[in-house]
């Protein structure tokens, strides 16, 4: 929804715009030509009203948490994203947040992505990591099978954690770059497993910065595939 002006910043009209559904992010806008004073919209659902929401993209949020073993390069994958960068050595990971805004389609995003420390077999996975979440990275890495083995692992327990219901989730097989003598997990693997889950997957590199933007575009795609999903599935047939 449009409401009504904010301000002037710059010598253009700061707008507010509301996602229609509950939980959508609030976004401000600049538009129009310098004005003296605050111009007043046209009424809720004339034409005038239509045309002016139109004019505005709708900026929709998405939360995604990306999971995987100790060093598969979960952080490598989100830092190459958001700044374009590869990372040669950091300190492990504690939990980080990272935000970027992302056009898929016509559509805007603002995606906020939690980039988590190193999980095992054992760990427990936090409430954080299923409440409020849109969708999940389940990142490996193709030189290690125990990595593999550890996202089969972690999509267990989301699944069990989020009471068994269709999750959006990107499976990655990332270090796709390194040499074949090095691998541990074939494509046919991935792909066999992400098929077992509904998911999408993809191998990618964070070295050469390949299929990065890809990743992230997919699991958004991901997410409003599994909404529309349910949508279709609740919607009632009269006979």
């Amino acid at each position: 929804r449009l409401s009504q002006c904010c301000g002037h910043v710059g010598g253009r009209v700061l707008w507010l715009r509301r996602r229609p559904r509950p939980g959508g992010l609030l976004s401000l806008r600049l538009s129009g030509p310098p004005a003296s004073l605050c111009p007043v919209l046209p009424p809720p659902g004339s034409a005038a009203w239509e045309l002016a929401a139109r004019a505005m993209p709708l900026v929709r949020y998405r939360k995604v948490v990306i999971l995987g073993y100790r060093s598969v390069g979960k952080t490598s994958l989100a830092h190459q994203f958001v700044d374009g960068e590869f990372l040669e050595c950091y300190d492990p990971t504690v939990e980080s947040t990272y935000n970027k805004m992302l056009m898929v389609g016509k559509d805007e995003f603002h995606l906020q992505l939690v980039d988590t420390a190193g999980q095992d077999e054992y760990t427990i996975l936090p409430p954080s990591f299923s409440i409020g979440i849109h969708g999940y990275l389940l990142v490996y890495s193709v030189t290690s099978l125990r990595s593999f083995q550890v996202v089969k692992t972690l999509h267990h327990r989301l699944y069990e954690s989020r009471g068994k219901t269709r999750m959006p989730v990107v499976l990655v097989g990332n270090k796709a770059d390194l040499s074949m003598e090095s691998r541990e997990v074939k494509t046919d693997e991935g792909k066999k497993l992400a098929d077992s889950w509904g998911a999408v997957f993809l191998e990618s590199s964070a070295k050469e910065n390949q299929m990065t933007r890809g990743i992230f575009t997919k699991i958004i795609e991901e997410i409003d595939r599994v909404d529309n999903s349910y949508g279709t599935e609740r919607s009632c047939l009269l006979m």
